[in-house]
């Protein structure tokens, strides 16, 4: 890991943080009582993942101007926050995890907010299209399509569109990191940056999914081959957009990653740390000890999400400062 890596010999390995714990623990048992412990139809699973989530949503920074608009012929919801400090010089344009399958700019949206505030720009968030209903590549054309509308309608709304930083979590990162790679190969124009929270990278289990698999560490190994075979429709593939892992990743701009040490997905996201470095590309990575997938949404009672949150906050308005 970098020199930024934030475990220390006074942390045991595996060991989740008390705050964060409290919050897998309580959103684990609404989720349990909710569905009642049995399986439910997607339609009632992403009902209960937005209830389960609304709690953890209320409070934080309030914005000066917050608007939600609709995008296009399907109405994709589109949720702008400014911050009291204004638009700042640049734009983060975010992308909300949940497997490519559940989750809204509902359930993320004091994140939004959170970042808003700590980086002093302008945020947008993007309810893509999601899987099962609508596979692989859908979600990435969305974004497409909404980042074509930030460029060309931004300014009428009050925001700086001369930079714009793409970051998620999760499935949100997996999309960010995509989103990237395509734009490159195309000769688009490229983010300011990336920023991603524990993304979702390779369909390939690694061996921190032998150490951190389910309960009590908020995502499992069943849980997310589901996951990715809702996105791709198929157990395996070798697209580089699908599987970032699997691209050559020379030519990217800046990258900071947030690692959670108790997370199926760490050992991947150290392997994009070693293999952007690798390319020559410019990265940033923090590994945050005791921490579980999932752990920014617990900003509002959990410090290591507080200081995170602040980490990438500083990371990103030095990139927009450029």
């Amino acid at each position: 890991m970098t020199d930024d890596t934030r475990i220390t010999s006074l942390h045991r390995p595996g060991a989740i943080d008390p705050e964060i714990l409290t919050f897998v623990e309580k959103t684990s048992a609404e989720f349990a009582a909710l569905s009642g412990g049995q399986p439910v139809s997607i339609t009632r699973r992403r009902e209960i993942a937005e209830a389960v989530r609304e709690p953890w949503v209320r409070g934080g920074p309030e914005m000066a101007h917050t608007q939600t608009l609709a995008l296009g012929q399907d109405g994709l919801r589109v949720r702008i926050h400014i911050p009291k400090a204004g638009a700042g010089n640049g734009t983060l344009f975010y992308l909300h995890g949940g497997g490519w399958v559940m989750f809204s700019i509902d359930t993320h949206d004091r994140l939004m907010r959170e970042y808003a505030e700590r980086t002093g720009c302008a945020v947008i968030g993007l309810d893509y299209s999601l899987s099962p209903e609508h596979r692989f590549p859908r979600a990435l054309d969305d974004i497409d399509s909404c980042m074509a509308w930030l460029r060309a309608e931004g300014s009428g709304l009050g925001l700086n569109t001369g930079k714009i930083i793409l970051g998620g979590d999760s499935a949100g990162g997996n999309l960010s990191l995509a989103t990237a790679l395509r734009k490159r190969d195309r000769g688009e124009a490229l983010p300011a940056g990336v920023l991603l929270n524990y993304a979702a990278l390779d369909t390939d289990a690694r061996p921190s999914y032998d150490l951190y698999d389910g309960d009590p560490y908020m995502l499992g190994r069943d849980e997310m081959k589901a996951f990715w075979l809702d996105y791709l429709g198929t157990a395996q593939t070798t697209d580089p957009y699908a599987r970032p892992l699997l691209a050559n990743l020379e030519g990217l701009p800046p990258v900071h990653l947030c690692i959670a040490e108790c997370d199926i997905l760490a050992d991947e996201n150290r392997e994009l740390e070693s293999r952007l470095t690798a390319a020559g590309v410019e990265v940033s990575a923090i590994e945050y000890a005791g921490a579980t997938h999932s752990f920014l949404e617990a900003v509002g009672i959990s410090a290591c999400a507080d200081r995170a949150m602040n980490d990438a906050a500083t990371w990103m308005a030095g990139i927009l400062a450029r």
